[in-house]
């Protein structure tokens, strides 16, 4: 029996009006459907009739599936000769453990195809109403994660010190420090906004600074899934609203 191969499909932040055309057509074609955790539920609904769903999920502090497991189901089902969808949320390539699994593949010699898609670090910003870059507050955006792989946290005082728009996921739990820590290079009035679920109907954001930031999400009882985003870009989101922190619901179409 010939290879088949896998197709890294970017399954964005949620809201299936955010999926590519190029992702529905690769779901269509699939045989196996592997799917996270934060995927759309629905979005197995584009599945062709004879394709298997097989649920991967892995979110931290939930019970997840192990990465080496995953990787194995894909190596199996792809030496079969199968076309195996692995779904991701957000852009498979950002925060996604992409790297592992195309590197995994490749030593196999498994064809991988990649299907770019909406990071919710981008729905997040939309949502608010904001660009993540803006002349006249800097020159780039910064997309990190709050914890490296060893449980240890990134340099946040090096980050804070670029003067870059910083988008930090999976922070809502350790939100308390990031922000102290982050107020040791920046000012406290520094804008800053967290958004849950970003890009689905659950939508919920705060927009605060960087000195209360922990404290408003903490009263809005906003947790993860969220994105957190920092940095003198952010403060345009709706700048008609008065300068005191609020939260700021999904806004109706």
């Amino acid at each position: 029996m010939n290879t088949g191969k896998v197709t890294l499909v970017s399954a964005g932040p949620g809201d299936l009006d955010l999926l590519t055309f190029r992702a529905a057509k690769a779901i269509a074609a699939g045989d196996v459907l592997l799917i996270d955790d934060l995927v759309n539920e629905e979005i197995a609904t584009l599945k062709a009739a004879h394709a298997r769903v097989v649920k991967v999920g892995k979110r931290g502090g939930c019970k997840s599936t192990p990465q080496a497991f995953i990787q194995r189901l894909m190596r199996r089902y792809a030496l079969q000769g199968k076309h195996v969808v692995r779904i991701k949320g957000g852009d498979a390539l950002l925060f996604g453990r992409a790297g592992e699994e195309i590197a995994d593949l490749r030593r196999a010699g498994i064809d991988v195809e990649i299907v770019n898609g909406i990071s919710s670090g981008f729905a997040a910003a939309a949502g608010l109403g904001v660009s993540l870059t803006h002349r006249d507050h800097c020159q780039g955006v910064i997309f990190v994660t709050a914890h490296l792989r060893d449980g240890s946290e990134p340099d946040w005082a090096a980050l804070a010190a670029t003067g870059m728009t910083l988008a930090v996921y999976m922070g809502a739990s350790r939100i308390d420090s990031i922000s102290e820590t982050l107020g040791n290079t920046l000012a406290p009035d520094t804008p800053a906004a967290i958004v849950q679920w970003a890009g689905t109907s659950r939508e919920r954001r705060v927009r605060a600074t960087l000195g209360d930031i922990a404290q408003r999400a903490a009263e809005e009882q906003i947790a993860s899934p969220a994105v957190i985003l920092i940095g003198g870009a952010i403060g345009e989101a709706m700048v008609e609203v008065a300068t005191r922190s609020e939260p700021l619901r999904r806004l109706s179409a």
